[in-house]
């Protein structure tokens, strides 16, 4: 039974390595399957427990370090049960008002996936009043034309890198701008959107690089680019609303600073997980398609749709927004600590974005030199 303990220590390991406060993506990786990590664990604690040896003292020392470990994955994932404490409140029926709800669908499309019916049957069954689809190229664009009759309001930004991103939206947009944060290839969308009521609500859609070995070696401008926007929200007093593919998982440190550094609410605490990704393999599934907002919101209806053909589920999340939920819904403390860790990250990412700018500005430069590339005239 030596492969119990062999378990046992790689569920620790994977803990204890998850606490490394750096950000390349072989240490920020394990941020991500902490319910993997976890049932592991589990049955590694079962087995020890149930293990017909004598108790000599390194089991005991692989099986308190074991209970230290599930505890701390249990700290981190708990908050995405039922058995937590809300963050968002429930709108009650006698509560509703159409006019000040804003429902929305949020779809990691995964661009080569050709099956644009599934998706467009599902814009047509729930009737979203905002659509944000992400990896969305022009042929992307052209399938959904479809449904544009329905959404006189759009900001396409169609691109072949993985990161294009289109908005759909039934809502009068205002002040809408594109803007590319850390990233030339990188988009996300800032605008302003009037509910039925007549109220403002600001909206930003977001799709960072994962730190992954295929594309970004780091979480360096990932965690900068929620950061910089979270600084924004945090001094605005307005309704607000985040949403995307951030490919960060609730859970993780930037995520939760992101959180306190904004004031924004995850719907999902006290609920449930809502894992969009990976779609086709339900054992290595995490959240990573989020929706955040301002206290003035809670929820009316929150469900992970079905598969569209992509690696991702669509998310479909309704709100209202009114003062008594402002009232009755309280931010997440932001520290002294918070705010200097999050300033940290963002220099240290516009510090990054620089340099790796400055590279392909002396390639480019180095290419005319070389005479591989030749300047076009005008």
């Amino acid at each position: 039974m030596i492969w119990v303990e062999l378990i046992s220590v790689f569920v620790i390991w994977l803990t204890f390595w998850s606490l490394i406060p750096r950000d390349e993506w072989w240490i920020r990786g394990a941020d991500f399957p902490r319910l993997q990590i976890l049932a592991l664990g589990l049955i590694a604690l079962v087995l020890l427990l149930v293990w017909d040896q004598p108790w000599d003292l390194r089991r005991e020392i692989v099986f308190t370090t074991l209970i230290a470990a599930l505890a701390y994955q249990l700290k981190m994932v708990l908050p995405y049960t039922f058995i937590w404490k809300k963050q968002v409140k429930k709108v009650h029926k006698h509560q509703l008002k159409p006019d000040k709800q804003i429902s929305l669908l949020v779809s990691n499309v995964l661009t080569p996936n050709d099956k644009y019916h599934l998706l467009v049957e599902q814009i047509q069954k729930h009737q979203p009043d905002l659509v944000l689809t992400l990896e969305t190229d022009f042929i992307w664009q052209k399938a959904l034309a479809v449904i544009e009759k329905d959404y006189p309001y759009r900001v396409p930004v169609p691109l072949d890198n993985l990161y294009g991103m289109h908005l759909y939206s039934k809502l009068e947009l205002k002040d809408t701008e594109v803007k590319f944060i850390l990233s030339d290839e990188i988009p996300s969308i800032h605008t302003t959107v009037i509910l039925r009521s007549g109220q403002p609500v600001q909206l930003y859609c977001l799709h960072p690089k994962p730190p992954s070995p295929t594309e970004a070696k780091d979480s360096t401008l990932r965690d900068a680019e929620l950061l910089m926007v979270g600084d924004q929200i945090k001094d605005l007093d307005e309704s607000c609303i985040v949403m995307g593919d951030l490919n960060d998982v609730a859970w993780s440190r930037t995520t939760r600073l992101f959180q306190r550094i904004s004031g924004l609410l995850d719907p999902r605490v006290g609920r449930r997980y809502i894992n969009t990704f990976h779609a086709d393999y339900p054992m290595f599934r995490w959240s990573l398609d989020h929706v955040f907002h301002s206290t003035d919101f809670a929820l009316v209806h929150m469900e992970r749709l079905p598969h569209v053909g992509s690696d991702h589920f669509p998310v479909y999340v309704v709100l209202q927004t009114g003062r008594i939920f402002e009232q009755v819904q309280d931010k997440l403390e932001q520290t002294d600590a918070d705010e200097q860790e999050a300033q940290e990250a963002i220099q240290e990412g516009i510090q990054k974005a620089e340099k790796e700018e400055k590279l392909v500005t002396d390639e480019i430069a180095q290419d005319y030199k070389n005479g591989t590339k030749v300047p076009q005239g005008n």
